[in-house]
């Protein structure tokens, strides 16, 4: 993506299913890490009551975005929950050209299509500890209606069966420790040291079933 003579920062991937707690974890690096950015995504998502444009995401029309997509100008692009995600090419280059690291918090799909295009991403996933909390975490966020929680409780079942494509997976039971983790992944890849992955198979494979702890 970058020249070699440039100097480079590093590429993060940080998936996870709806109420895991992603966004609120990579806030949370964001605050102590000044050499981490995120990409801001392109939607065609409705803006929600408190987000804005260019902070959470690039709000456009369809139309627009289709037309982006047409001139390549997406690093990867999905459709997740009938409605369409991208992320600029141009935007993540211009931030990993000035030597930052770029976090793209997306959804396994995008994170996929990101892997196959620069094999150094560097992939995270982020498990939550029960079926449980994640339809207290939904409900908690207080913006969707139980409907759409129903539905994303649904298919968060889809998202975590992707979990062992990631190069780590972290569970986030206490907030705190996760961060933490998560801080030290990021860490270890900067300094090209070896980071032990968790074996997380046994919740995985819990929260697929259905039969999670603290259930």
């Amino acid at each position: 993506m970058n020249p070699k003579s440039q100097p480079s920062g590093r590429l993060f991937v940080i998936s996870a299913p709806s109420g895991a707690g992603k966004t609120s974890l990579v806030n949370a690096l964001l605050k102590t890490d000044k050499r981490l950015v995120a990409s801001i995504s392109h939607t065609t998502r409705p803006k929600r009551e408190g987000e804005q444009e260019g902070k959470h995401y690039h709000f456009t029309n369809r139309t627009d975005f289709l037309a982006m997509k047409s001139a390549s100008a997406f690093l990867e692009h999905a459709c997740v929950f009938g409605h369409l995600y991208g992320t600029s090419l141009t935007g993540v280059n211009v931030n990993l050209t000035n030597g930052l690291d770029v976090i793209l918090e997306i959804d396994w799909q995008g994170a996929r299509k990101v892997r196959e295009k620069e094999p150094a991403t560097t992939s995270i996933f982020i498990l939550p500890p029960s079926r449980r909390a994640l339809i207290e975490r939904l409900q908690k966020r207080g913006e969707d209606s139980l409907d759409e929680i129903e539905r994303r409780t649904s298919l968060a079942v889809e998202e975590i069966s992707h979990f062992d494509e990631f190069d780590f997976v972290l569970v986030n039971d206490n907030f705190d420790k996760a961060v933490s983790e998560l801080t030290n992944i990021i860490h270890s890849i900067r300094k090209d040291l070896f980071f032990p992955k968790s074996d997380l198979s046994d919740l995985a494979t819990r929260l697929l079933s259905g039969k999670s702890r603290f259930e």
